[in-house]
């Protein structure tokens, strides 16, 4: 694959992770209006009622979410090992095993959802067990706290900057969403820190897809020229 066409790969990764957080966003809070409803009951309730789109959407927050970071995690080691080798290493490592625990969630997510909807008919009580049991683990795997996913932004960020690569204001943004979603892993920040770090990633992968999709548009054009 030539090396523009790495770029908009990348530069479309970055542009559909956004679109994937605002869908998820505009879902849970919006639509399902999930952050009001604390009881596990009626989280369940919920679940019976929104069966299909709730299916749907934890497929697109996680799996399709996961899928899409890997073609970006690996794009961005293409474009900026050269600049610090070293540090690309562990960030892409890092970067896989986000995507891998992100698409772990989901397909845990999607499985549990089943189980609770169908035990509801029969014995809601123990539909809300199973759910109060398996929630920390998919938010503890997806979610819960962004230790891993604020480290690769971190990481990126840092390399970045090393490598005189992407935009400054960027890098610096990216050290912004890491360091909050470094901070969601403390108990009292957990919530805040998750917060900062969801709402700025999408700034930050929106800004990421521009600039990599304006450089592929840019080194596309030379290789014409020099044809």
């Amino acid at each position: 694959m030539s090396r523009w066409n790495y770029l908009r790969v990348g530069g479309l990764a970055a542009l559909t992770e956004a679109a994937i957080y605002v869908a998820g966003i505009a879902y849970f809070l919006v639509i399902l209006d999930f952050a009001t409803t604390r009881a596990p009951l009626q989280q369940v309730e919920l679940f019976v009622a929104n069966e299909t789109s709730l299916y749907a959407m934890y497929l697109l927050i996680y799996v399709v979410f996961g899928i899409v970071l890997v073609a970006l995690v690996l794009m961005l080691h293409e474009r900026l090992a050269a600049g610090a080798p070293m540090l690309m290493r562990a960030t892409t490592a890092f970067g896989l095993i986000w995507a891998g625990l992100v698409i772990a969630s989901g397909m845990i997510a999607t499985l549990a959802t089943g189980v609770v909807v169908d035990l509801y008919s029969t014995d809601p009580t123990q539909a809300t067990t199973v759910w109060l049991a398996v929630s920390p683990v998919i938010d503890g795997l997806g979610g819960g706290n962004e230790i891993i996913g604020g480290l690769w932004t971190l990481l990126v960020s840092v390399a970045a900057l090393r490598a005189r690569a992407l935009h400054r204001l960027v890098n610096y943004l990216g050290l912004v969403v890491g360091g909050a979603g470094i901070l969601s892993a403390i108990p009292a920040l957990a919530e805040i820190g998750g917060g900062v770090f969801g709402l700025t990633q999408i700034v930050w992968f929106v800004a990421l897809g521009v600039l990599l999709l304006g450089a592929g548009r840019r080194e596309a054009a030379a290789y014409l020229r020099e044809e």
